[in-house]
């Protein structure tokens, strides 16, 4: 069956969130993932320390997911960060190989979302080594948060050929979130500086618009 035959609407997760009134914004939006940032090598003002990110994630409800999104150096750094924070999920930026990034799923309940730029040369394997594959334009230390779009095509063309999920992410805003959904066809798409008025701090109407707008697109009809 191919992704032309099953029409579905694209999930949103919305990332970057460091307060518990954007965090409740999003998910009354209809938001289906909500990332937080921690232990991350790069400075942002979206990284939360672990304890604080531990507490936003706890009031996260449920049929919600909460993402960790951290930048591990290795497997047993991101298995102590998975315990402590407890999430439902755990994407990982830079850091890890293929090999342990299928590790690391071994290691922890949820699951693992790698999370790669477009010009990733072993973007086939980490596709195989996680439960879904997070395409992003990243910056020279393979953080994401950059704000810029990346070639979508080269996004479409991963979306036809892996059996994997591919989560669309890379400079979308509001204005442009319908468009990369019907270029991409992209089981889900990821923003954090999209919908900011601040850094780490979410405008509240973008945040809604961008979940109305990434599901105007019926994917497949």
């Amino acid at each position: 069956m191919t992704r032309a035959e099953v029409s579905r609407r694209t999930r949103v997760k919305l990332c970057g969130l460091t307060r518990e009134i954007d965090r409740d914004v999003a998910v009354a939006a209809g938001a289906d993932a909500l990332g937080f940032i921690a232990d991350v090598p790069v400075e942002t003002p979206r990284e939360l320390s672990t304890r604080r990110a531990s507490e936003l994630v706890a009031g996260v409800p449920p049929f919600v997911s909460s993402v960790l999104v951290t930048m591990p150096t290795d497997v047993e750094k991101a298995v102590e960060l998975a315990g402590r924070i407890d999430p439902d999920v755990v994407q990982v930026h830079a850091g890890l190989s293929p090999a342990e990034v299928r590790t690391l799923g071994e290691r922890i309940r949820q699951p693992v979302v790698p999370a790669v730029g477009v010009d990733e040369p072993q973007v086939e394997a980490y596709a195989a080594a996680g439960d879904a594959l997070l395409v992003d334009s990243t910056d020279e230390h393979g953080a994401g948060g950059t704000g810029e779009t990346h070639d979508w095509s080269r996004t479409s063309a991963l979306v036809e050929r892996l059996t994997t999920p591919v989560v669309l992410a890379g400079g979308l805003t509001p204005e442009n979130v319908r468009r990369a959904v019907e270029t991409v066809e992209p089981f889900a798409v990821d923003t954090a500086t999209g919908v900011e008025r601040a850094g780490g701090v979410k405008d509240h109407d973008a945040v809604a618009a961008f979940v109305r707008r990434a599901r105007a697109v019926e994917v497949g009809a």
